[in-house]
């Protein structure tokens, strides 16, 4: 597996070995050795997977409690995939990184506890799938703003995106509740 950092310490980009043929490809998508071995986490408790329409953004989510690394992957379609640190102690608070995913390059995104998280859907349809650290805990789930200004991520839009109604109504990054 190459690992590729990003423009935020810990927010990496896992390119796992694909072995194709003809008949199509296998890759490994997970191994606890090899992970504990690159220092990543080796245990996940959570599962999830979703199916988006193109223009569908989702995020960005984090959770102030229980704070979640994820694992992200796109088995169908591509994404722009974005972390964002919400770590006031880091010097990247408030900076963000974001990664193409598709099912034809088979980027993974580690994103580590303390960010926030979200993807805009560039193909028709994306089939997203993400391994948590933590178990969801919709009580301490927050949302801040994809178009917050003092982020000022460049999403790659081609129209207005479809929003949740909790994604309609996220925080600024100055209102909203961020980690230590």
């Amino acid at each position: 597996m190459n690992v590729l950092e990003t423009a935020l310490p810990g927010v990496l980009i896992l390119e796992p070995k694909v072995h194709g043929d003809a008949r199509g490809f296998f890759m490994e998508s997970y191994n606890r050795r090899r992970f504990a071995e690159l220092g990543l986490p080796d245990e996940f408790v959570q599962d999830n997977h979703s199916r988006s329409a193109r223009g569908v953004l989702r995020g960005l989510h984090y959770q102030i409690r229980q704070p979640q690394g994820k694992l992200v992957r796109v088995t169908r379609g591509a994404v722009f995939d974005v972390a964002v640190d919400l770590r006031r102690s880091s010097p990247s608070f408030g900076r963000w990184a974001g990664v193409e995913l598709t099912e034809d390059n088979h980027r993974m995104l580690w994103i580590p506890p303390g960010f926030a998280h979200g993807f805009l859907v560039l193909s028709e349809i994306a089939d997203f799938l993400y391994k948590t650290t933590d178990y969801y805990a919709p009580e301490h789930e927050r949302c801040i703003r994809w178009d917050d200004p003092d982020i000022g991520i460049d999403w790659p839009l081609e129209t207005e995106p479809l929003l949740s109604a909790k994604d309609r109504v996220g925080r600024s990054l100055r209102e909203a509740e961020v980690y230590e």
